[in-house]
């Protein structure tokens, strides 16, 4: 794809309807970078968690998560075969930790504070400023990168991003009931679009996704023509 090369691909959606996966997927495909701010966001969430700020669940301290974010350092290691980068905080590999429940029970609250934003939006930008990345997310074709060339917006049925994060913590060994999930992803998107500092929104100009009724080789092969068809417009 010698006519992609260097554009930037703006990936945005709700909470665990496959943007990860994709975007990972495609950056592979296309010999792209891959960055998962969701993850960056995560990381914040993870050391609050560990550092005194988090009061219980959909709970925290914001002047105490404000003062923490001098002391943060993210990073994203090499991808292995399968295109898995492994995200450091502080320099310790979290890629599991951040990916618990107790995280993604604050990750929204902690997501919806400006300083947090600011912080991690300019991170964004310089990771992707030289283009040739796909950066998924809430507001990466709204804030942090508005005039990538290719948006798109994924979205699926709440049962169905619940049923494929139960099987995903499953997997790991979390034990969580898929009722449990279901309500954590309502509150996150609830959070997620009325926030006053970059909401989920569609951008305008995005393409929407619906992968409710598509396996991940069915979505990625539909992308990928998206991809096709968008370059040669």
């Amino acid at each position: 794809m010698q006519s992609t090369q260097h554009i930037t691909i703006a990936i945005d959606g709700f909470s665990s309807c496959g943007k990860s996966t994709l975007a990972k997927a495609l950056a592979k495909k296309m010999n792209y970078t891959f960055i998962d701010s969701g993850a960056m966001y995560r990381c914040v969430a993870l050391y609050a968690l560990k550092n005194g700020c988090a009061l219980g669940a959909h709970k925290i301290n914001l002047s105490c998560v404000v003062s923490s974010l001098p002391h943060i350092r993210i990073q994203f290691g090499k991808p292995d075969t399968k295109g898995n980068r492994p995200v450091l905080l502080n320099d310790e590999d979290v890629s599991d930790a951040i990916r618990q429940l107790e995280v993604a029970n604050i990750v929204s609250e902690v997501a919806a504070i400006k300083e947090v934003r600011e912080f991690l939006v300019q991170q964004q930008q310089n990771l992707g400023k030289n283009g040739g990345v796909v950066m998924d997310g809430r507001d990466i074709g709204t804030v942090v990168f508005p005039n990538a060339e290719l948006k798109l917006f994924i979205t699926a049925k709440p049962e169905i991003r619940a049923k494929r994060r139960f099987l995903e913590l499953q997997a790991k060994g979390e034990t969580n009931s898929i009722d449990e999930i279901l309500e954590n992803l309502k509150h996150r998107d609830r959070i997620d679009s009325t926030r006053a500092i970059s909401p989920l929104t569609q951008a305008k100009d995005a393409l929407v996704v619906d992968n409710s009724e598509m396996s991940e080789t069915e979505q990625l092969e539909y992308v990928l023509n998206l991809v096709k068809n968008h370059t040669r417009a």
